[in-house]
């Protein structure tokens, strides 16, 4: 029997069809088991981290609640690295949470405690005690000015000028001794992890670390009490 020609082309395109049409079922259903995948790992990285802020939540919460008792003594600080401040004192501790939507649900957008920098000695209801540093040599500004901005320091800037020729001697700064520290706690729900941003926790510094969420627990936070009180920490590795 003459098998037609065209019946065999037929007969081998149907069989090709059927078989790549396979291949895209099993392609579909890989990405399906994929896409569930996905959705459960993000789900399970979403709870550990919301677990993680409500740990960090709580402990903050009675953190500012104690030290707004002790008034601990501050790390020392400088604007210009050779005139010190007077030794300061951490007080007014406040706590701020603040919450997002993501993927339908009511998650941890940050985490904030945030205190005054201010001197140990007692100044009379609304005095301040001002003081003023010169500069005259561009590093030096460099590094006063940045100081200035991450402590958040009340200042005037000045020009100090040759009596005769007018020329450009330095910079005067007066300003009031005071500043504020914070630190605020990004979570990523995602990746299930916490970034830390310190601010002013050891003298004019910004730190940053992250830690994965499973991390959180009250001996890590332990370390970042002890940081904030200018003790001896490991919470930001080196």
């Amino acid at each position: 029997m003459r098998i037609n020609p065209n019946h065999r082309a037929i007969a081998d395109i149907h069989g090709e069809y059927v078989s790549f049409l396979n291949q895209l079922k099993a392609q579909a259903s890989a990405l399906q088991t994929e896409q569930v995948i996905d959705h459960a790992l993000l789900a399970a990285n979403t709870a550990q981290t919301e677990a993680a802020c409500k740990t960090a939540w709580l402990y903050i919460k009675e953190l500012a609640d104690q030290l707004n008792v002790i008034n601990p003594a501050g790390p020392a600080f400088s604007l210009d690295g050779k005139t010190p401040w007077p030794p300061m004192k951490l007080t007014a501790f406040r706590v701020d949470a603040r919450k997002k939507l993501l993927r339908n649900q009511e998650c941890y957008d940050y985490l904030a405690i945030a205190w005054k920098i201010a001197p140990q000695q007692e100044l009379q209801p609304g005095a301040v005690l001002g003081a003023s540093v010169t500069v005259n040599f561009p590093p030096d500004l460099e590094r006063v000015q940045k100081r200035l901005s991450l402590g958040n320091v009340k200042h005037d800037r000045h020009e100090q000028r040759h009596p005769e020729k007018n020329t450009l001697l330095a910079y005067r700064f007066e300003y009031t001794v005071e500043s504020r520290g914070s630190i605020t706690i990004t979570p990523n729900h995602d990746e299930a992890t916490l970034a830390f941003r310190i601010s002013n926790a050891n003298g004019f510094e910004l730190l940053t670390t992250q830690w994965p969420a499973a991390s959180i627990q009250t001996d890590l936070l332990d370390e970042l009490a002890k940081l904030l009180v200018a003790q001896p920490s490991r919470f930001v590795p080196k």
